[in-house]
């Protein structure tokens, strides 16, 4: 019990990391490790698209696997049977993956900020859309750098 329990975890800790969908709110308090401020030069909408597999893909190949063994195992005796089940078994998890459907596109709604800090560097940031905050050329921004990436807000 407790290895199809294990198993299950990874699965699941195997599909979120797959998605690669962390969500983020511009209200969640992270510890900044620098702010740099500047002006947009230049903006531009653009779109990531994402393939998203299903959820359920694991055990369709691993049933798959199962079928094309016990298959394979209803043919041949001794060595040859052993052969035979392993031989379904890896056919069958082929067949099921190559029948799966391709899973979900994703598109992403991204912006491109093309920004000139106050220090005369060009800094160029792509982030995820915010209807709630729209980027224009000349509008005033800060850079807020953390560990793991980077985030652009107006300044008023």
């Amino acid at each position: 019990m407790k290895a199809i329990i294990l198993i299950v975890s990874s699965l699941l800790c195997f599909v979120t990391a797959q998605t690669g969908a962390e969500v983020y709110q511009r209200n969640t308090a992270r510890p900044v490790n620098q702010v740099v401020f500047g002006q947009v030069e230049t903006m531009r909408n653009i779109t990531q698209r994402q393939v998203i597999e299903s959820a359920q893909s694991g055990w369709k190949t691993l049933g798959g696997a199962l079928i094309g063994g016990l298959i394979g195992n209803q043919f041949g005796g001794g060595h040859g049977r052993e052969i035979a089940t392993a031989v379904g078994a890896l056919a069958g998890a082929g067949a099921a993956q190559y029948y799966q459907s391709g899973g979900e596109v994703v598109e992403n709604k991204l912006v491109e900020l093309l920004i000139r800090s106050d220090q005369g560097a060009l800094v160029n940031v792509i982030q995820d859309f915010d209807s709630a905050m729209v980027f224009a050329q000349g509008d005033k921004v800060r850079i807020l750098y953390f560990d793991d990436g980077v985030r652009v807000d107006k300044t008023y």
